[in-house]
């Protein structure tokens, strides 16, 4: 798994010597993708008053799932590519552990809550997307590797799920009046 891993990290890092547009894109991203996102979750909670309780949920679930990345993030250690020596790091960034992505863990949680309410779904497309591009971007400049993502991304789904199923459990047992 290390070596496609590295593969991949290879084949989406920038590079010692990346296209000026392209980097100023990953740059953009890796930087503000995150909070692009929670602009957007800002702008739902406003404008979605039908589903402002579930926002809330989804925001603290947020918090909760930074706190797991970090904690597993630290336990685990993993470098990151440029505290490895594997590529350079085109943003300020500490080298503390990588895996997972703490930005993808959020993120994808976010967007992934998003998809399963039926109301969000409109929203939870672009910020699944925005996840991804962020994904991508901080990869492309050196502070993650793939795998990190991915992780992330996993770790954003169960949280996502478990928060369907605790909504579904809340309403399946506790009565309407």
């Amino acid at each position: 798994m290390d070596a496609l891993n590295l593969a991949f990290f290879h084949w989406i890092h920038a590079g010692s010597h990346p296209t000026p547009w392209v980097l100023s894109v990953a740059v953009a991203f890796a930087l503000w993708g995150s909070w692009l996102a929670a602009g957007i979750v800002v702008v739902a909670l406003w404008r979605q008053r039908a589903d402002r309780a579930y926002l809330c949920i989804v925001a603290a679930a947020a918090g909760v799932t930074s706190l797991i990345a970090h904690t597993i993030a630290m336990g685990l250690n993993v470098p990151r590519p440029f505290a490895a020596g594997l590529g350079q790091a085109y943003i300020e960034h500490a080298s503390r552990g990588s895996l997972p992505s703490t930005h993808a863990a959020v993120m994808f949680m976010v967007a992934l809550a998003f998809m399963l309410r039926p109301s969000l779904r409109r929203i939870g497309v672009p910020l699944l997307a925005l996840a991804a591009a962020t994904g991508w971007a901080r990869v492309y400049v050196g502070v993650h590797f793939p795998l990190d993502i991915v992780a992330g991304l996993l770790l954003g789904a169960v949280v996502a799920g478990a928060i369907a199923i605790a909504r579904w459990l809340f309403l399946f047992f506790v009565p309407r009046t």
